[in-house]
């Protein structure tokens, strides 16, 4: 079996089929594994390509970590929910069980009246008496629905602003809570993005048990978290993992693949193809019979993710090693020192798109050095920052949105990746179930 992209998505497939039994090759063009959620070495400073949470409910990753080799309680810091937007609002939710934890966090959060406290406690209610699926629209009722949505007919989705509005969750609950909450998990701003996507996060994260909502920082980098671990358990179960060596064009043939690759060609019975979206449409564009399958990925827009990090001296830190900023450039501030041991060092997440694409880097790191001085009186000058742009970072999770399935008009050849068909938004555990759904598929 060959698998093309050594990201999350196509490590957690090949590791899959190691674990049963079946010798895989994995090729990746790039130096270092983990895609998109890869380490990087700055000024001798080992930074991620971006910052990325963990959810207690992304059983999937959770459990491919710990088959390749990790440990949950020593690779991260967990922490119970809580959102905390520094002065303005704060939400914290007790050890008790699911979902009575975070109704009495939003009867007890910090910056929002009672009134507003029970219309978000009310609207959690309805959430889960209707099993976090939206229900559809009443004879003669239309919902307003995104007009770049390519739902099917009698599709029910609609934006996460329309279904707010609908459930009475007005301006001031939209921009403290349900915004970031949609930010952080979609990526996609609320008048663009899938309500009923954002609702299957809600539903696993909240709803289950309290244990699920937790949140994991890791304390090492998102290569060595996985991808690294997943190479060399691969390999000592006989296959093979190659770094700078991308694929260049996929052949099918009569009852086989094969590949192009920069050492050479090499056939397989089965392909998985786990690479970005633009580099699979360009893989894929050449075969006749994936027209459907390049056409659906060619009709993904893209929003960004842009993370600053900033080195202070170590005596720097915030007071809480996550939390986020009310209406400034900076959506999410970590604290890597808390987090992973390297004092001083802050990362600030801008999630989706916003003014801060006019701002030049040099500009937008200022903006954010302004904002930790003006919040926290940080006073300090940086030694050095580092500005990590991902422009096409995650698909734009909109309404309807008709994504590319796993399974394509060829039985041997398949797409992982957060972007292909599933019930969530394009995350890390997203990638990594459409891998292990193709694995499956492939070993079944």
């Amino acid at each position: 079996m060959g698998v093309i992209g050594g990201g999350y998505a196509g490590m957690s497939a090949a590791a899959e089929l190691a674990s049963r039994g079946i010798s895989i090759t994995v090729f990746e063009s790039a130096k270092q594994l983990g895609g998109r959620a890869r380490g990087v070495m700055f000024n001798d400073t080992q930074l991620d390509n971006g910052q990325h949470l963990l959810l207690g409910c992304y059983r999937e990753t959770l459990r491919l970590i710990e088959l390749v080799g990790g440990d949950i309680e020593q690779d991260f810091l967990r922490l119970p929910l809580q959102l905390d937007l520094h002065g303005q609002f704060s939400l914290k939710a007790p050890r008790l069980p699911a979902p009575l934890h975070l109704l009495v966090a939003l009867l007890t959060a910090q910056g929002l009246t009672w009134s507003e406290r029970m219309k978000a406690a009310r609207f959690m209610l309805t959430l889960q008496r209707l099993n976090f699926t939206l229900p559809r629209p009443l004879a003669g009722e239309a919902w307003p629905v995104l007009s770049l949505s390519k739902g099917g007919e009698g599709s029910s989705d609609i934006t996460v602003s329309s279904l707010l509005a609908r459930y009475g969750q007005d301006a001031t609950l939209t921009s403290k809570l349900w915004e970031p909450l949609c930010i952080a998990a979609l990526n996609t701003p609320i008048h663009k993005a899938s309500a009923q996507v954002l609702l299957n996060v809600l539903r696993d994260a909240l709803n289950r048990t309290r244990a699920d909502s937790d949140m994991l920082l890791p304390h090492i980098d998102f290569t060595a978290l996985f991808p690294q671990r997943a190479a060399a358990y691969i390999e000592r179960n006989g296959g093979k993992v190659f770094t700078s060596c991308g694929v260049e064009a996929i052949v099918p043939n009569d009852n086989d693949i094969t590949l192009a690759a920069a050492d050479g060609t090499h056939t397989f019975s089965h392909i998985i193809c786990a690479t970005s979206p633009s580099v699979a449409a360009k893989l894929l564009r050449p075969i006749a019979a994936l027209a459907h399958s390049v056409a659906q990925i060619d009709g993904l827009q893209h929003q960004p993710i842009y993370t600053v990090y900033l080195q202070y001296p170590p005596q720097v830190r915030l007071p809480h090693p996550m939390l986020g900023l009310h209406q400034r450039f900076s959506q999410w501030l970590f604290d890597k020192g808390q987090i992973a041991g390297q004092l001083g060092l802050l990362a600030a997440v801008i999630s989706a798109e916003g003014i801060h694409q006019e701002l030049s880097q040099d500009e937008l790191a200022q903006k954010v050095i302004d904002e930790l001085r003006e919040e926290f009186g940080i006073t300090a000058t940086p030694h050095w920052f580092k500005v990590i742009a991902e422009k096409r970072a995650t698909f734009c999770c909109a309404p309807n949105l008709q994504r590319p399935s796993q399974h394509t008009a060829l039985s041997n050849l398949l797409l992982a990746g957060d972007y292909t068909a599933g019930d969530y938004p394009a995350t890390l555990e997203g990638a990594v179930m459409s891998g292990v759904k193709c694995a499956r598929s492939i070993s079944a």
